[in-house]
């Protein structure tokens, strides 16, 4: 479990987050939505130590991430975020055994047990036929499943991915949700993702926490977190839910001006 306590980040006098606190536990999906500029990346980054909030803290499974060396909290949170990777000249076998480098000491080559944990990790994703293309050579959906393969040849408990359907054409974009909702829930994962949309997050997320105006607006079950009373005022825009059989969908439509009035937060 990952449990985000009174964090907060500014960029120079510009207030991003202020007091914000999460908890997202193990086997079940946490996505980080709101709109543009709301601090979803930012708070990624301070899940995994990439930044370091002034404030609060972050632990992992009871022990906060910054007392963990480097190398352990690397065996802990593993970090899928957007690469171009058009310059790399590796493998996608290659590119996915790196994520075993925090179980190797300084100068230890890769073996036999680290190629059989990159494999079984490419089996996962559906990518074992991939194993000898050119990682740059690869399609935006064929590259998610690499990139979140490494991230599983960590073997970390913890797996977190900004916008893993960023560019994504639809049929990659709910084949790679369904595959890290099935990482949650088949392995008993931790995974946070951060989502702009918002009827993915419906579909593949168990629990989301909405930003908005710096802070936490909501957080809590899917179903609970997106309805309009919450979504309207944060993102300004008419919200209405529909449900086909099991699956919540919504619909969007501009507000009239005095409706954006009305709904915009003081």
């Amino acid at each position: 479990m990952i449990v985000a306590d009174d964090l907060s980040w500014s960029y120079g006098s510009s207030r991003v987050l202020d007091a914000v606190s999460l908890a997202a536990p193990h086997g079940r999906v946490l996505g980080l939505i709101g709109p543009n500029g709301s601090g979803k990346t930012t708070l990624l980054r301070l899940l995994h130590g990439a930044l370091d909030s002034p404030t609060g803290s972050v632990t992992v499974d009871g022990e906060t991430l910054a007392s963990l060396p480097p190398r352990e909290a690397a065996r802990r949170v593993a970090v899928v975020v957007q690469e171009a990777g058009g310059e790399s000249t590796l493998t996608v076998a290659e590119m996915v055994l790196l994520g075993r480098g925090p179980h190797l000491s300084t100068f230890q080559r890769t073996g036999d047990e680290d190629r059989r944990v990159a494999a079984e990790a490419l089996a996962r994703v559906g990518a074992s036929h991939l194993a000898t293309r050119s990682f740059a050579g690869l399609s935006g959906g064929e590259r998610q499943r690499v990139l979140i393969a490494r991230a599983l040849t960590q073997q970390a408990s913890h797996l977190l991915l900004d916008e893993p359907t960023n560019h994504l054409d639809i049929r990659f974009q709910h084949e790679v949700l369904g595959l890290v909702a099935g990482l949650a829930h088949d392995l008993h994962r931790t995974v946070v993702v951060v989502l702009h949309d918002l009827n993915l997050a419906a579909r593949y997320c168990d629990d989301l926490v909405l930003l908005g105006d710096g802070g936490v607006v909501s957080a809590g079950p899917a179903d609970d977190v997106l309805v309009p009373e919450l979504l309207e005022p944060v993102y300004g825009i008419g919200v209405e839910r529909v449900r086909t059989g099991d699956q919540l969908h919504l619909l969007f439509q501009p507000l009239h001006h005095h409706q954006q009035q009305e709904t915009a937060p003081a």
